[in-house]
């Protein structure tokens, strides 16, 4: 099937989101960890999302700490590379917290996990004030069980708190027909359903992520984190530059 190209202009703008970011994005150039330059500009980005009144909850990979499939191909069990994994991801929501609050964006952190220190315990009600009042709320740590990838995390909070959309930012414009990277004539699609997604097995977010947010009728955005001002334009209801998956 040819890859649609139509474009998706401009929506009503959604009062509420969830932002997928992976772990490895935060690295920016270097090969290990995080680059404060890229958070302070994720930062700013996300500054023009509270400005225009939306509602946000953010997700992070922990990819560029530890991946906990490479864990258990060096020899380590499933289960503790994936709680490996979850950890990861809370260390980079605590220097995610760390770079908004400097921006003067109140931010607060929620984990599957009892950790009083510096996060407070995923409860869906209370999470809802915390949004309402607009504070960033970044969810870490997973779904808190082995062998769900933090895409599959991203749909659950996004589900469970009731957001009109779940933006998946990536390095690239949207989903192609095969690896932009690596092919020059790779076309992206323009818009995409939950059912052409799961059997062509396009690497838009793992399958179970997909189908949570096929059967709760959670569109997802597929878009260009790099590019300065689009998710200020998400805020506005455009969404004719990425991939709409609906």
């Amino acid at each position: 099937m040819t890859p649609s190209t139509d474009t998706h202009g401009a929506a009503s703008a959604p009062k509420r989101i969830l932002l997928k970011l992976s772990g490895e994005a935060l690295m920016g150039e270097q090969e290990y960890g995080i680059d404060p330059e890229f958070a302070g500009f994720l930062a700013k980005q996300l500054q023009l999302i509270r400005d225009e009144g939306i509602e946000m909850g953010l997700v992070i990979g922990g990819g560029n700490i530890f991946r906990g499939v490479s864990g258990v191909a060096r020899g380590l069990s499933r289960v503790s590379g994936d709680y490996m994994g979850m950890l990861a991801t809370i260390i980079n929501a605590l220097a995610m917290q760390d770079v908004l609050v400097r921006h003067g964006i109140p931010t607060e952190i929620f984990t599957p996990f009892e950790m009083p220190a510096f996060a407070h315990r995923f409860n869906a009600a209370q999470v809802g004030v915390t949004l309402k009042s607009k504070v960033v709320t970044i969810f870490a740590g997973g779904t808190g069980n082995p062998y769900f990838s933090t895409d599959s995390a991203a749909a659950l909070r996004a589900a469970e708190i009731g957001a009109q959309m779940l933006l998946k930012a990536t390095k690239v414009d949207g989903v192609y027909d095969k690896d932009p990277m690596k092919h020059p004539d790779a076309v992206m699609y323009g818009k995409l359903s939950f059912q052409e997604v799961l059997e062509r097995n396009l690497k838009v977010m793992d399958a179970t992520a997909v189908a949570l947010c096929r059967d709760v009728g959670m569109p997802i955005f597929v878009f260009n984190l790099l590019k300065e001002g689009n998710i200020a334009r998400i805020a506005r209801g455009d969404t004719s530059f990425g991939t709409m998956v609906c």
